[in-house]
């Protein structure tokens, strides 16, 4: 049989580390598909002194490799929206199979994307797109397709992992460690994406599509970064037995998804309080299985390449029939679900707050009358020894909540914010018990 072909349109770390899979596992990979395949088409305006592409042909335009008649499958590994989308569009026009690991792409345009490639019935795998080289979309989408998957929470995205990390184990301050993430390449010049929750946003809002059978609904997710975490309130999670984590958790409730990403206290003793550096971990809690957990490199060459080479040889498994493939959401498309995804303010959660007050007789109670007024249950109160902050005495109370919805504790921390003896804004992080 004729080799299938392939072309690549980005030769950046993930472009070429997907060459470089493809080329030193051909004869392997060759034995899977049961044909040859061969990289026949680049894509990139500049080969880089230590990219060797042998006498594979090179184009500037990437549009090039996807008007090319003799590619069958197109990998998209240039990443952003606008170009990445006209790209995909065009190679789908052309009844070419697609390849990405573009998240952003798949979150915000997946939607448009896959209806376009049902139309000309050709297939757009994604695996890559969130997390690296741990197979979790193949595990939700296949894997655990017997299962109702009641939520799911992951850190997904590693260099605000590694900030938390770097921050808990070593006491350094957040700006210290994102200017040593970028000088490390795990954090761009911009690190907004990362640090301010975006990235991983992407990711889970892909998680849940796959897992609850919905459209795909970045527009909805809530974001909330990490910047504002303190030493501080990292010691105090760890003397309160617990970790705070940049995590994204999508939660399927009778009135509607969780589809957030912020920073969470969760216990000490759960396995993803305990992935720390650059790694990712993602839970998955089923009605089946029950609680399943997968963990690996979130990012690199070699470990999102074998995510784009896993996809290249299932779209190249499915060639000839892709009618009968995994549907691209895991779900019929005439039976995804029009459950809501809720605002954050009807989302239920427990808290940990911490309160700068003046040291003055009767600030706690004040604070804890508040919260009582409001049916809010206080599960511990810890008052730390006063000390002086601006020239001022000060303590810092921290709270640790029962579950409440979030509505109900915007109204509290208002509330504690207009006390006269309150000391600047409250900080208020979420806690899950993920159970």
């Amino acid at each position: 049989m004729d080799p299938i072909k392939i072309g690549i349109c980005g030769l950046g770390t993930v472009g070429y580390g997907s060459y470089t899979v493809l080329s030193n596992n051909k004869d392997e990979i060759a034995r899977r598909v049961g044909r040859e395949l061969v990289v026949s088409h680049i894509g990139s305006r500049k080969l880089k002194l230590h990219q060797d592409v042998g006498d594979t042909k090179i184009s500037n335009d990437v549009f090039a490799v996807a008007d090319d008649p003799e590619v069958d499958i197109v990998l998209e590994l240039i990443g952003g929206y606008d170009v990445a989308r006209e790209l995909v569009l065009r190679a789908i026009a052309n009844g070419k199979h697609v390849v990405t690991a573009n998240k952003a792409l798949i979150a915000v345009h997946g939607n448009e994307i896959f209806a376009a490639a049902r139309e000309k019935n050709v297939l757009v795998d994604y695996e890559a797109a969130v997390a690296g080289g741990i197979p979790i979309i193949k595990a939700i989408r296949e894997g655990l397709a017997a299962n109702q998957i009641e939520w799911l929470a992951g850190i997904i995205n590693g260099t605000g992992n590694f900030i938390l990390t770097e921050m808990r184990e070593k006491g350094r301050e957040f700006a210290d460690v994102l200017k040593q993430a970028q000088e490390l390449g795990y954090a761009e010049a911009d690190p907004t994406f990362d640090v301010e929750g975006i990235d991983a946003a992407h990711k889970l809002t892909i998680l849940a599509a796959i897992a609850f059978g919905i459209p795909l609904q970045f527009d909805k997710a809530y974001t909330e970064g990490i910047s504002g975490i303190t030493i501080e309130d990292i010691r105090y999670a760890d003397e309160l037995g617990y970790r705070i984590k940049h995590l994204g958790i999508a939660r399927k409730t009778p009135n509607g998804i969780e589809l957030r990403v912020h920073p969470t206290l969760i216990a000490d003793d759960k396995l993803i309080a305990n992935v720390n550096g650059v790694m990712n971990a993602v839970m998955v809690q089923s009605d089946a299985v029950g609680p399943t957990m997968y963990y690996g490199a979130g990012a690199g060459a070699l470990p999102t390449a074998s995510a784009v080479v896993a996809d290249v040889i299932d779209v190249a498994r499915g060639i000839n029939s892709p009618e009968n493939s995994v549907p691209a959401l895991a779900f019929q498309q005439d039976s995804l679900s029009d459950l809501p995804v809720l605002p954050i303010e009807a989302v239920e959660s427990a808290y940990y707050l911490r309160v700068m007050a003046h040291d003055k007789a009767g600030v706690l109670s004040d604070i804890t009358e508040i919260l009582g007024d409001c049916e809010i249950n206080i599960e511990a109160v810890i008052q730390k020894e006063p000390r002086v902050h601006d020239s001022e005495q000060v303590l810092s109370v921290i709270i640790l909540t029962d579950e409440i919805r979030e509505g109900i504790m915007n109204n509290a921390i208002a509330k504690i914010e207009a006390l006269e003896a309150v000391s600047g804004p409250v900080t208020r992080i979420r806690m899950d018990r993920l159970e």
